[in-house]
């Protein structure tokens, strides 16, 4: 059975949760959070805790339920430190890569061109 891979690109207000086979670059959106938290025109630091509580949730969730072996994080770098603290241990160890960039507005082919050269 090939291990599964789960990469997760996000900002503030969104994170697209993608699924590979192994640590191949066919990528597959599995999932789409918003941030609803927006009390305004502009995401208050609040909200992106909030919403950084929540992808962290999912990401442990699905660590317990198994669906994913490792992960690939490309994650704007304020977003990325909010994400990270509020994961247990065991899901840190799963993070193979962790990428310091807003790659949220890149569509799959530009995504996957963009990791290629990682």
């Amino acid at each position: 059975m090939t291990e599964v891979t789960w990469l997760v690109v996000a900002d503030g207000g969104r994170a697209r949760v993608f699924q590979t086979p192994g640590l191949t670059l066919d990528l597959q959106e599995i999932e789409d959070l918003v941030n609803f938290e927006n009390s305004g025109t502009v995401l208050t630091e609040k909200d992106r805790e909030k919403f950084a509580k929540r992808v962290s949730h999912y990401l442990e969730q699905g660590r317990l339920h198994q669906r994913y072996h490792r992960l690939r994080l490309a994650v704007e770098p304020k977003f990325l430190g909010m994400v990270r603290a509020d994961l247990s241990e065991e899901t840190r160890r799963l993070i193979f890569e962790q990428i310091s960039e807003d790659l949220c507005a890149l569509n799959i082919r530009e995504l996957q061109a963009r990791l290629a050269r990682h």
